[in-house]
């Protein structure tokens, strides 16, 4: 490796150049020739897997990546569904290759990579996204965002697994820029991760919310410890007005961008630049190009246009449908509206409004309201279920003050049916792998 050459891959042990990766894309991939089945990626966020990915795409072949942190079953039921015919392993496999590529298939012509959605439990879906898809995503976001060709260092926090991550991926490699990838391992031991951090050249941060606020729990986060950073990237959760407004005061030359935009349609579809002024709820944008986003009479946000997804590999349809035009479309289960400026708002998933005692209730609402009393860094609301019904609200807080002085709070700005009967301190909120909020953490501890 030349070290005077630009990066394209940048971890806590791996550091490989442009030159690195196309040269080993090119040995990978005419391992991959002349097989039209998927190629399963397997490890967590070595250069090894990013070389695979551009292997794929030159022998013609769709991607499955899973991260190490996944459960051997679960493997084996995404390789049962997405039936590869070759794996590329930067770790060790937890069952056996040949198991794995037992029952081979060819994928869909022209797919970029198919995606697994939910967690680690539940049934894997398999979202097939076209290259077609992924190129209009990334022409959008360079557009939209004017990138430094071979002059940007991009935060890689999400797995590769999680579609956020393609955000950051390709953003550096279809500019010659550099994937600075954070492992795990570093992400669960913030000294780790803040020592690595410290004087980093980046200058793209593209992460959850639930991430940024982790970093902000450290008081040196800010411009000193990242003097080169230009912009922040936010998508996979909502965004709060004060985690953008505390990152604007902490890095004062800096651009917070919202995006939204399920995995179904090609990470993002919508996105705004926000500033210091605005207030929750906080707007997702307008449309990317040539894509189309709107509200249905239930209030849904359903999207038509070049970036949906071909549709569940194997399964049923779920959102997807076809419309008249026949232009691809899908419904996301999440609410929205239209705001007198014009922009598109997000109001939370259809699944997370519950009734309680007779009253409708958004969640996202009086965690937002949490969030806004003094000395509250984070919180999360989950519903105590009684006979397969909402019981009552507990809320769970990093940082305020004691619960009597929060429903103090929280009294002068939601109704007394809104207000959680218990509070629960926490040091931090638990985060899945994606750096997404757990909630399913929060409901076993209720569920005790």
């Amino acid at each position: 490796m030349n070290m005077s050459e630009p990066l394209a891959f940048w971890g806590p042990r791996d550091r490989w150049t442009h030159a690195d990766l196309d040269r080993r894309a090119g040995e990978l991939a005419a391992t991959l020739a002349g097989d039209p089945s998927p190629v399963l990626l397997w490890g967590h966020k070595q250069p090894e897997l990013v070389a695979g990915m551009l292997a794929a795409h030159r022998a013609g072949r769709p991607y499955v990546p899973v991260d190490s942190a996944v459960p051997a079953e679960r493997l084996m039921r995404i390789a049962a569904i997405a039936r590869p015919g070759h794996v590329i392993a930067a770790q060790p496999l937890p069952v056996p290759r040949d198991l794995l590529c037992a029952d081979p298939a060819p994928a869909a012509p022209g797919l970029a990579y198919i995606l697994f959605t939910s967690g680690t439990t539940g049934d894997p879906k398999g979202v097939q996204i076209p290259l077609t898809a992924l190129d209009h995503f990334v022409g959008w976001l360079r557009a939209s965002q004017g990138f430094v060709p071979g002059g940007e260092v991009f935060l890689n926090q999400a797995p590769f697994h999680f579609d956020l991550s393609v955000m950051d991926l390709y953003g550096a490699l279809r500019t010659g820029g550099t994937i600075f990838a954070v492992e795990r391992e570093e992400i669960a031991d913030p000294r780790r991760l803040f020592a690595r951090l410290e004087g980093a050249p980046l200058t793209v941060w593209v992460s959850t919310p639930s991430f940024a606020r982790l970093a902000l729990a450290e008081a040196g986060f800010g411009s000193e410890m990242l003097p080169h950073l230009r912009r922040f990237l936010f998508c996979g959760e909502p965004l709060g007005a004060d985690l953008s407004r505390a990152l604007i005061a902490r890095f004062p030359g800096c651009e917070v961008w919202n995006t939204y935009g399920p995995t179904e349609a090609t990470v993002a579809v919508t996105l705004v630049r926000i500033t210091a002024d605005m207030a929750d709820p906080l707007p997702v944008g307008r449309p990317a190009p040539g894509m189309d986003v709107w509200v249905s009479e239930q209030g849904e946000l359903t999207i038509a246009g070049p970036q949906v997804g071909l549709g569940y590999l194997g399964s049923s349809p779920g959102g997807y449908f076809t419309l008249p035009d026949g232009r691809r479309a899908y419904r996301t289960g999440d609410l929205g509206h239209v705001g007198d400026d014009g922009l598109l708002y997000c109001d939370g998933r259809i699944d997370r409004q519950i009734k309680l005692h007779g009253y409708r209730l958004e969640l996202e609402e009086i965690e937002g309201a949490l969030r806004a009393q003094p000395g509250v860094a984070d919180a999360a609301v989950v519903p105590v279920m009684r006979g397969g019904r909402p019981d009552h609200l507990v809320a769970f807080v990093v940082g305020g003050g004691e619960p009597v002085v929060l429903r103090a709070g929280l009294a002068r700005c939601l109704p007394a049916y809104a207000i959680p009967r218990i509070f629960r301190q926490m040091a931090a909120l638990p985060l899945t792998l994606n750096g997404k909020l757990d909630r399913r953490v929060l409901e076993d501890v209720v569920a005790r």
